[in-house]
């Protein structure tokens, strides 16, 4: 058996112990470990865009306070790219900055990239995933063998995988591809702010399986709070992982569809109407959850949508700016697709709402509930069949 440590909020199972022992602690924004770990976890990111630098940075800077519980050095994995003829990864270990994607932002010197993906993630105990979701597959292919079986995975990805079987996410792949539990983290968080230490607050959805076999430790809930949880990143906990992917996945189709609202005109009535309509919308896609066979140890919850950060105020928060919004009003006020406006404002970047869109679409065909998500398939239709938004008012009408 191994030693437990619990808490009103997390449990950790540390193994090599015959013993079992119980330790009760309270979180606060400065916690130490109540229990001492002979090898402390190691942390490895999985790229490096604006969003994933911004991860990596806090997550760097809390491994270098707290040498009791991780390894100072976290890696990142970089896609290498030339700028101004110096390697993009040089420039990150030199000059501690993320030119292209986190430009004017100091990084942790013990933020070390690394354009070798399986060197990144050797012997690491918690992979954390931020890259774009349509690289996933072909990512996850090339980890295959290359990470530590009992490692556990946290996702920052915001998008769903859809075929004509149903609906499968993100996390659930890096789980049946890696063999490795994957949580998620989601929550009202815009990358620039977050990485220039503005004061926000998110989820991590992590229910892990009582599967650990390994021979000294298991990233419990407790670890991650210490591992993303700042001063000015607030992190709560949930073990509502379906119900944070969902939310996380949809709030950018919404934002594209109030992108389209901001390029009219129509004020903030309007976006507000857009908000509501997304939620109950949202909300209605969960309880499918079963249907669109979906894996996960447990059903999605009401209150992840109306209370916590990766529901209604992720929803806000990207329904008010971000990429999605910049790139749906561009569309609308200059009158161009989705692929031209992307390449015109995003820097080689994606906005996930104009792909996830077209999950959830056809999604919906497959199982005929089209007239079930008037805003969803309006959202598409505007997209990928050049639908006019000034119909909205009646296709949306209740």
């Amino acid at each position: 058996m191994g030693k437990n440590y619990k808490s009103n909020q997390a449990s950790c199972v540390f193994a090599k112990s015959k013993t079992l022992f119980t330790f009760t602690y309270t979180y606060t924004m400065t916690a130490t470990a109540p229990f001492k770990i002979e090898s402390p976890f190691r942390i490895a990111i999985i790229g490096s865009g604006n969003w994933g630098t911004a991860v990596a940075k806090l997550v760097a800077e809390n491994t270098a306070e707290k040498p009791e519980i991780f390894q100072k050095q976290v890696n990142m994995w970089v896609f290498e790219e030339d700028i101004n003829g110096r390697k993009l990864t040089e420039i990150i270990n030199t000059d501690h900055e993320n030119v292209k994607y986190m430009p004017e932002v100091k990084l942790p010197e013990n933020l070390v990239a690394n354009p070798d993906i399986e060197a990144t993630v050797k012997d690491a105990d918690l992979l954390i995933f931020n890259i774009p979701h349509q690289f996933l597959p072909r990512v996850c292919k090339q980890l295959v063998g290359k990470v530590s079986p009992t490692a556990r995975a946290i996702s920052c990805l915001k998008g769903l995988e859809v075929d004509a079987s149903g609906c499968k996410l993100l996390s659930q792949s890096i789980t049946d591809t890696l063999g490795i539990y994957c949580g998620v983290l989601s929550g009202a968080n815009i990358a620039n702010e977050v990485a220039r230490g503005r004061w926000s607050e998110t989820s991590i959805a992590y229910n892990r399986p009582t599967d650990f076999r390994g021979e000294g430790k298991d990233i419990c809930e407790f670890v991650l709070k210490e591992a993303f949880h700042r001063r000015y990143f607030h992190v709560r906990v949930i073990k509502d992982v379906i119900g944070a992917s969902i939310a996380g996945a949809l709030k950018n189709v919404v934002a594209i569809a109030a992108g389209f609202v901001e390029g009219e005109g129509w004020g903030d009535n309007a976006k507000s109407a857009i908000m509501r309509i997304g939620l109950k919308e949202t909300i209605h896609f969960a309880s499918y959850w079963e249907k669109f066979g979906i894996q996960g140890l447990s059903a999605p919850e009401p209150t992840t949508f109306t209370e916590e950060s990766a529901g209604v105020a992720d929803l806000i928060t990207t329904c008010s700016g971000g990429r999605n919004v910049k790139v749906a009003r561009y569309m609308i006020e200059k009158n161009v697709d989705a692929w031209e406006a992307e390449k015109a404002l995003l820097n080689g970047q994606s906005s996930q709402g104009i792909i996830t869109a077209k999950e959830v679409h056809e999604l919906l065909v497959n199982y005929k509930l089209q007239e079930e998500f008037p805003l969803f398939e309006a959202t598409y239709a505007v997209i990928y069949e050049n639908a006019d938004v000034n119909t909205w008012p009646t296709i949306l009408a209740e």
